[in-house]
């Protein structure tokens, strides 16, 4: 039985709801696979991950946070610079109350009720511990729908119809399916190129988070950027080594393997790891210092001998590309790497500006990657 706070605070949310605009009555299904049924548009949204940012500055550029009324402190930690952009443009967004998260169980019940929003966004990969902490069962009392959304887990099959969810939840479908269509073409000037000219494939190394600590090397099994690598031309020298998403190499397997590529996902994570080896890129990144930091990495001792380290094929990519609906711009660069005479034209730092300018609310800023070996 509800406590009698939330009794209580679920009365609250019906008479606020009820001077609500009017919303009709839709059951959608979300990429889970339930089918919930929500009052749409949507006008009160929690964000149960911080980084949905991204998402909605595509739907909602003019003002992305307008219906956010509590979000996951993730998004100051994990992506500070654009962080502080958004801030800079939206200063509201710092007033927004805050929660922890559902997979660490520090989720607020009834912090969140009290907000009487007409849905939560869950990301994908918090469902089993939303559902072990029986939140679902709690804010179903409450009669406040949780809806998934997934562009982590599964971000090349799960990303459009994430998309096309919010869109129906925001009333924003047309803003949804322009975003698609943009990032479809962008995928296929891949695609399409790679399965024409069947090239031969590099042997590569996703170095997730190298110099985040001292272990290496975590990287990616068959999905996420294991799949960028696969769309782009490569082989990821992880699959059939890594059952899953995301998983750990040990220095023997990288070595055996000799990568002809590698690419290490960066970002600023002082807040997570103070003045670490991690290599900071992003939108305005010190490209110098990112530079250093990632020839730095070619020291470890799974790194020494191999062929990328030998002749400069040594990258790094703004990590955030595994947990956005921006891959695509991370599959052009990873595919112009490995591939630079097939894709001499392409020119993916245009595809990111482009998209800053047609679809999101922050000017675009270089510095989201880095390598040893010039264009």
């Amino acid at each position: 039985m509800p406590s009698p706070l939330l009794k209580a605070v679920a009365g609250t949310a019906l008479a606020l709801g009820s001077t609500a605009a009017l919303a009709e009555e839709i059951t959608v299904t979300d990429v889970a696979g339930r089918e919930v049924t929500v009052d749409a548009p949507v006008d009160r949204v929690i964000l149960g991950e911080g980084r949905q940012i991204y998402l909605l500055g595509a739907l909602q550029p003019e003002n992305p946070f307008e219906h956010v009324v509590g979000w996951r402190e993730d998004f100051s930690q994990a992506d500070p610079d654009n962080y502080a952009r958004y801030a800079a443009r939206f200063p509201a967004l710092k007033d927004i109350p805050t929660f922890g998260g559902f997979k660490d169980g520090t989720f607020d019940v009834e912090q969140a009720a009290a907000l009487t929003p007409d849905v939560v966004l869950m990301n994908l990969e918090a469902k089993a511990a939303t559902e072990d902490a029986a939140y679902d069962d709690k804010l179903a009392q409450l009669g406040i729908p949780i809806v998934y959304v997934d562009f982590r887990e599964d971000p090349l099959a799960h990303t459009t119809p994430s998309m096309r969810l919010m869109g129906e939840l925001l009333g924003e479908e047309a803003a949804a399916e322009a975003f698609i269509d943009f990032s479809e073409a962008q995928m296929a000037r891949v695609t399409e190129t790679i399965a024409a000219a069947d090239p031969e494939r590099p042997r590569v190394l996703i170095d997730r988070a190298g110099g985040y600590s001292e272990e290496c090397c975590m990287s990616f099994g068959p999905g996420n950027f294991g799949e960028y690598v696969e769309l782009a031309g490569g082989s990821n020298i992880a699959d059939g080594i890594i059952p899953n998403t995301f998983g750990t190499l040990n220095p023997e397997q990288i070595l055996a393997a000799d990568p002809q590529q590698v690419v290490v996902t960066g970002g600023n994570w002082d807040a997570y790891v103070p003045d670490g080896a991690w290599v900071g890129v992003g939108p305005g990144a010190d490209m110098a210092a990112a530079r250093a930091k990632l020839e730095g990495l070619t020291e470890r001792t799974a790194m020494t001998g191999i062929a990328a380290v030998d002749n400069d094929d040594f990258h790094a990519i703004w990590h955030q590309f595994y947990n956005s609906p921006y891959y695509f711009v991370a599959v052009q660069r990873l595919a112009k790497w490995f591939h630079p005479e097939l894709f001499a034209d392409l020119d993916p730092e245009a595809t990111l500006q482009t998209l800053h300018e047609r679809f999101l609310p922050v000017d675009y800023a270089p510095g989201y990657w880095v390598s040893l070996k010039d264009d």
